[in-house]
This record gives C-alpha cells, structure tokens and sequence, in this order.
C-alpha cells in the first residue's frame, strides 16, 4: 500500500479517525458522519461463514518440482518434464472443529494444494490419512452432524459420536487410524499427506491409469500423545499455525516427498479390493509408491484472511490428463466442495488473488454477481459466437469409464473379492508395535468411557474385535476398568 493520507472506502481524505461527529461538545453522534458509518458498516460484515467443516487452517505459498518422467501415465503439462516447477498453495486444517479452535487436537487433517499450472488450476484436496469414515457421500453431512454440537446440549457429544461409528462399520478404519499415535501430528511439517481418493490419469494416447497420490514428509512424523497435546491446546491454541508460519520465517522450508501408486485401469474389475473404495488402501505390496516430485512450502501469505480464509478448494478442478473415479465419496465431493464455496466465499470466489489461475487467465462467458469486477468488459457473453470469444477445444479432460449396464437405483457400493469392513483395520492394528497397540486401546477407551449407552459402547467394542480378537479384548477389558 502506498504511503500518503487516510482515506474512505472511496478515496476522499480522511480528516479525523479519533472522534465522531457530533452535535456540540457532548451532544449524540451525528447520522451525517459517513466515515463513522463506513467503518462500523464495514466492520459487521467483515467475517464471512466459516466453513462448515475445515473451518480451523493455515496456508502457505511453495513449490512443486517433478522428479520422475511420468509422461507414460499423464498428459498433465506441469507433469511433463523432469525439474519442471509449479507454484502451488497449501492449506492445512483441522476437521470437525470451529475457526476459533485449538490446533493440537485429535482430528484429521486437512491436506488441500492448489497447483497454479499453465492449464488451469488443479486442486488436490486431501488429508493426511489414506482413508475415510464413510465410503458413501449420502452419509456425510450425517457423519459431519455428529461431530459438530449437539443441538439441544450445544457441546460435542460422545453418544452421537460413537452411535454413528458404531452403526457404520466401514469407519472401523479410519477410527482405529485416528486413535492411533498419528491422530495428533505435532504439528503441520511432521505430517504425510494423502489424495485419499483414487484418481484417474490419462496419457497422450488415451491410456487409463487409477492413482492414488502420497506425500512423505521430509522432516519426519512428529506426533503428540493425547496428555501432551491437552496442555498444547490450552497452552497454544495456534501451535501448528504458529510453527509453520516461523519455520518458514526462518527459512526452514518444510517439504514434501511426492509419489503415487500407480494401478492400470485393467485391473480394477479384479482387484481384491474395490480400488474406489475410500475406506481401504492399496497395499504397497501390491502397488509401490513411485516418487514422482518434491514439494516445499517457501512463502507465507501476506494476510490471512484474504489468502487462507477466503481460499477455495474443489475436486472438479482438473486439467486435462488428470480426472475423477467412480469412488462415490469422491463424486459428491465434486459438487459439494464448489457449492460451498459459492455460499460461503461467493459466486465470484475464483476472481479473488489466492483463487485465480496465476500461470494462465480463466475465460469464461460467466458474469455479473456479487463483487463482479468488469473484467470482460463489453466482450460477449455466449458461445459458440463470432467475435473471437473463447471457444471449446473438443478434447475431453480425461477419459470416460467403462461403459456401466444395469437399471438406476440406489446401489451400495460394489464389493471385491476380500473387501469387508475390518480386515485392514485388522491388519493396521497387527502392525503396531506393542507400546502403540497399548496407547490406541487407551485413546479409544477414555473415548469410549464417556459413552452412556452400554449398547453403543457394546457395539463398537465389537466391530474392533471383528477387526483383530485381541484388539477387542483389550479394549472391553480398558473400557470396563474406566467404567466401574
């Protein structure tokens, strides 16, 4: 900003920011005084809605570089060379709790990166763990609905938490995953990322590939135990935005290493596990992860609000060689995530600095709405036309699935040959070392202690044993010691 007067929204010199205008020394403010009128007007509409869930973040501008040619898999330009650079914006979050809340909580992680390519904007929005709760996008907003405050007690409650889980065995996963030393990254740098969702890539012939996207920290997995992390929390409620914000500072760029498991379309029909299924991984047996670039965040954002507040984030946002999949969490999220951005931010959201393409301009016919700026001018509105607008280019963005048969209805979620909802829970936990399997069973059972329903903590108990008998075991025994 330049130096020079104070002035109004609309430019005029301001001459007094101390006092309002009133009548006499000590008579009542004046309704003349516009400037007094402006800032207060101003200052009732500053806040935007928060988001509904992710409300609680921290940004920063960085850098991807490709390491590895993966022209084989994707027609993708800013995939296309090796050592070729990506400016990119990475916004970390909390889930379920409000903007107001604490960092150093047990939550996931929101792992969202924008990536400014000379094709448009691609947006990877992600977490850091490789699953989800719910396989389904119809379940969502119920799932969000127990996480958020009950509306007759006006506070989180364990009842709706573990009634929902407990009823929704597919979240056995993810659950056992969150109770785990991961649920509580000690901050931001200390974390790996994940696509979650699988993907689709296409090359320049046409060729199909499913991909699921991983990033391994390069500073290390730091994590918090759930003691730590309550002193943190009411010691710093801004840890991990503070420690990112100062490492960077100080010019300790955190990075990334970027890979992906690779998957030919081919074998998704016969795969042991439905590949689109949110609530299950690949096995890196069955698909290594192939180091594709490395990621760094080098730039903090100049203000916050303007750059991670009003920051938006879509799957739909593709380029071509890069699409969607059938995984139905993935499916409503194309539309959910852009709708909630045009409630909350605003129609015209994609215009803002942080949001527009910075490697190429959007040209769009659309126009008008809040905060509109003119841009196009008096150019035409419509295509197709014939005074040089923008025109379609005839070449899809990725490649249609495979033809799909059978009558409309509403379907679960198709199964494979060793798909159910405990076996990788199962296999999470058999991984653990002895000290881990002894910090998950007291996470979850000082969670499940504060559950009111025998039922409920009956039910859930049970979906962990059906992932692993001694998990089971081991948690009814550390429930009922808590409960008496």
């Amino acid at each position: 900003m330049t130096q020079g007067p104070l002035t109004t929204e609309a430019g005029a010199p301001v001459a007094d920011n101390q006092n309002s205008e009133t009548a006499g020394v000590g008579g009542p403010v004046l309704l003349q005084d516009q400037l007094l009128l402006e800032k207060l007007a101003h200052f009732n509409r500053e806040r935007i809605p928060e988001r509904v869930v992710h409300a609680r973040g921290a940004g920063a501008y960085g850098t991807f570089t490709v390491t590895a040619d993966v022209t084989p898999y994707t027609r993708a330009a800013f995939l296309s060379a090796v050592g070729k650079e990506t400016e990119v914006f990475l916004r970390f979050s909390t889930v379920a709790g409000n903007l107001g809340a604490a960092d150093a909580v047990r939550d996931p992680r929101g792992f969202a990166l924008k990536f400014y390519t000379e094709e448009g904007n691609y947006d990877l929005v992600g977490n850091n763990t490789p699953v989800f709760f719910i396989r389904d996008a119809i379940k969502f907003p119920d799932f969000i609905h127990t996480q958020k405050r009950d509306p007759y007690t006006g506070s989180t409650e364990p009842d709706n938490v573990w009634d929902f889980w407990s009823l929704s065995p597919e979240s056995t996963h993810q659950v056992t995953w969150l109770f785990g030393d991961r649920g509580i990254p000690a901050s931001y740098r200390h974390m790996d990322g994940f696509g979650s969702h699988t993907y689709q890539w296409n090359n320049a012939d046409g060729e199909v590939f499913w991909v699921k996207y991983h990033f391994k920290t390069d500073q290390g997995i730091k994590n918090l135990t759930a003691e730590e992390a309550d002193v943190l929390a009411g010691k710093d409620p801004d840890s991990h935005q503070r420690d990112l914000r100062e490492a960077i500072e100080r010019g300790e760029f955190p990075s990334w290493t970027v890979g992906v498991q690779v998957m030919p379309a081919a074998d998704a029909a016969t795969y042991r596990f439905n590949p689109f299924d949110l609530t299950k991984v690949w096995p890196h047996a069955d698909y290594p992860v192939v180091e594709i670039g490395r990621l760094e965040l080098n730039r903090n954002p100049r203000n916050v609000f303007a750059e991670v507040e009003q920051s938006i984030f879509s799957p739909a946002h593709f380029v071509p060689g890069i699409g969607p999949s059938p995984d139905k969490m993935l499916q409503g999220r194309l539309f959910a995530y852009g709708d909630a951005h045009r409630y909350r931010v605003g129609i015209n959201a994609d215009h803002l600095p942080v949001n527009r393409p910075h490697a190429t301009e959007a040209r769009t016919h659309s126009r008008d709405g809040l905060l509109y700026d003119g841009r196009h001018g008096g150019e035409k509105n419509y295509e197709p036309n014939s005074f040089g607008g923008p025109y379609q280019t005839g070449r899809a963005l990725w490649q249609p699935f495979d033809a799909v048969a059978g009558g409309t209805g509403t379907h679960p979620t198709p199964r494979h040959a060793e798909d159910d909802d405990f076996v990788q829970a199962g296999n999470l936990y058999r991984l653990m070392r002895e000290d881990e399997k002894e910090r998950l069973v007291a996470n979850l059972s000082g969670a499940l202690a504060g559950v009111s329903r025998d039922d409920i903590v009956e039910r859930a108990v049970e979906n962990f044993r059906r992932a692993d008998d001694d998990f089971g075991k081991r948690l009814e025994a550390a429930v009922q010691a808590l409960r008496g």
